[in-house]
């Protein structure tokens, strides 16, 4: 349930195109070449304060994290947390992946006829 819980989270952030433009342009660039909130909003054609809420959710989940640089905070993915968001994701969307157990198993399988 914890994986199910993780998913969500991370599906609930990147449900916005904002967000996923955001996550795109930083898998983009080099770990020294992160990004402060001002160079993205620039690049985004988005208020300051709208990229700073997208990378705090981005954040929550852990795919981008923040360094210190100065008086700006500059932003790069979290390589690590990509590659376990792709496993996560993976999990949930293999076709054929056998259940733990029977969801039909208490369901009356042979009575298909009408009364």
């Amino acid at each position: 349930m914890e994986n199910i819980e993780q998913q969500a989270a991370i599906f609930n952030a990147l449900a916005d195109p904002t967000r996923l433009r955001l996550l795109e342009l930083l898998c983009r660039q080099q770990e020294p070449d992160a990004l402060c909130v001002n160079a993205l909003a620039g690049l985004l054609e988005v208020s300051q304060p709208a990229v700073s809420q997208h990378l705090k959710i981005l954040k929550s989940v852990g795919l981008v994290k923040g360094q210190r640089r100065g008086y700006h905070i500059h932003y790069s993915i979290d390589l690590e947390a990509i590659k376990h968001c792709q496993e996560l994701m993976a999990s949930i969307l293999s076709p054929g992946k056998q259940a733990e157990e029977d969801p039909c198993s208490n369901c009356d399988k042979g009575n298909n006829q009408k009364a």
